[in-house]
């Protein structure tokens, strides 16, 4: 498995692997392949990574850039996806050490909003007074790379349809 940047010719397979990843969650909206198109567009990605496999995408993740209240520098994961079939091989985690080795040289620290359980395990948390309007405080969280912890709204880019804009 080689996990590289994407490239043109990555962006369909990019929208089946979101897609279909995102049918497995109860908490997908079903527009998650368009939050990436659009940061795409609008030049937000910071990362668009792709998990690859005998010349197939099998995952891919991406990261935009945030801000926690008044703090830039962060860069916001999500969302990260596997193909169904490829789930429980270390696909995401893989994805996840490359993201947060770049976003480590670059930033303050990385955040998202996801499942404790699963996104724990990379050191991300959910912080006292973190968060993002009209969801649950448990599933904001961040990964401060210098340890401080971080206090205020989460704010995405426009492309994920909130209120509030980085």
């Amino acid at each position: 498995m080689l996990i590289r940047n994407e490239t043109p010719a990555d962006i369909p397979a990019i929208g089946r692997v979101v897609t279909e990843a995102m049918l497995l969650l109860a908490q997908a909206t079903g527009t998650e392949a368009r939050i990436v198109e659009k940061l795409r567009a609008d030049g937000a990605l910071a990362l668009s990574l792709v998990a690859e496999d005998g010349g197939e995408v099998i995952g891919h993740l991406a990261a935009s850039a945030a801000r926690i209240g008044a703090q830039e520098g962060w860069g916001l994961i999500g969302p990260l996806a596997v193909l169904p079939s490829r789930r429980l091989q270390g696909i995401g985690t893989a994805l996840m050490a490359e993201a947060l080795r770049r976003l480590r040289a670059t930033g303050r620290g990385a955040a998202l909003v996801g499942d404790p359980g699963y996104y724990g395990r990379f050191g991300f948390r959910a912080y006292p007074g973190l968060s993002v309007a009209g969801c649950p405080p448990e599933v904001v969280q961040a990964l401060p790379f210098d340890g401080s912890a971080p206090c205020g709204e989460l704010i995405h880019h426009p492309a994920f349809g909130l209120d509030q804009q980085a």
